[in-house]
């Protein structure tokens, strides 16, 4: 059985190495020069661009790489699952529903399962980690399908930008959605809704924004206490750290885990960002 995730799953290169998880990596454009995801290029370069001035660009994961992994897929007879960074966000899960298509027309056995996360980041990072547990376990194909669904389906992302108006100049939000309060420390909360990012309220200073995230998790959140919840963050450890010690206290997670957001995602939301990612609901 084959699992593959694109980079916009924000997991670090070493993951997918040692967990024998097949990389799809996004473009990253800073000038001049393209790289991958993951395989060239470090988010901290993103973020020294944006420093400097200059606006990364991106573009989905390149078909002919989908064709042909999901050709050999075909040709070994195996059976393949690809879980996708959100269809409201980027082009890839409708590139990798094509390929697939195309795949099939000269395979028509080819065994693959494609699934829009309908989320970014370590929301669905957190689905392709369980993807794996559940393959070490020998679980089949098919209840890892249903279980990495009802993940998906049940997974919260609570974040916070620097900067709204450079989300909404990327077209990652709504222009209409943007509030800006830079100047006053006002920083923006936000989810993920129905696979795109919908703002929820405007709070000043990082403490509030720690105290807000940590009442909607109360709010949302089931059985914190059995939970790994993610937190990613834009260059800005240091957040990361007080969120993780605010939720530690508060909820006794069963772990939390810190990861630097990926080059694609950084490329959208800059420099100071934060998110924390957990379930509404364990089972079903």
């Amino acid at each position: 059985m084959r699992l593959f995730a694109d980079s916009a799953s924000d997991l670090p290169k070493e993951f997918f190495e040692k967990e024998n998880v097949e990389l799809f990596p996004l473009r990253v454009h800073i000038g001049n020069e393209e790289f991958e995801d993951i395989r060239t290029i470090h988010s901290l370069k993103v973020f020294d661009a944006i420093r400097n001035d200059i606006r990364p660009k991106t573009s989905q994961v390149s078909p002919d790489e989908m064709l042909n992994a999901f050709e050999q897929l075909a040709k070994d007879g195996e059976e393949g699952f690809y879980i996708a960074f959100s269809s409201e966000l980027s082009g890839t899960y409708g590139t990798a529903m094509m390929a697939s298509e195309q795949i099939r027309e000269e395979y028509p056995d080819l065994k693959l399962t494609v699934l829009d996360s309908k989320l970014a980041s370590l929301g669905y990072g957190m689905l392709v980690k369980e993807a794996v547990k559940l393959r070490s376990q020998g679980h089949p194909l098919k209840e890892i399908i249903e279980r990495v669904r009802f993940m998906a389906e049940h997974t919260e992302s609570l974040f916070t930008v620097e900067d709204l108006d450079y989300m909404a100049k990327g077209g990652r939000i709504s222009k209409g959605s943007a509030f800006v309060g830079g100047l006053l420390n006002i920083k923006p909360l936000l989810h993920v809704e129905n696979g795109k990012l919908v703002p929820i309220e405007k709070l000043r200073g990082r403490k509030k924004v720690i105290k807000r995230i940590v009442e909607l998790m109360e709010e949302r959140g089931e059985q914190l206490e059995k939970q790994i919840i993610s937190i990613s963050h834009g260059d800005d450890e240091e957040f990361a750290n007080l969120m993780k010690e605010a939720i530690e206290e508060q909820f006794h997670p069963k772990s939390v885990e810190i990861y630097m957001i990926g080059s694609v995602i950084a490329a959208h939301t800059g420099p100071g960002t934060l998110a924390v990612f957990f379930q509404n609901k364990l089972n079903s």
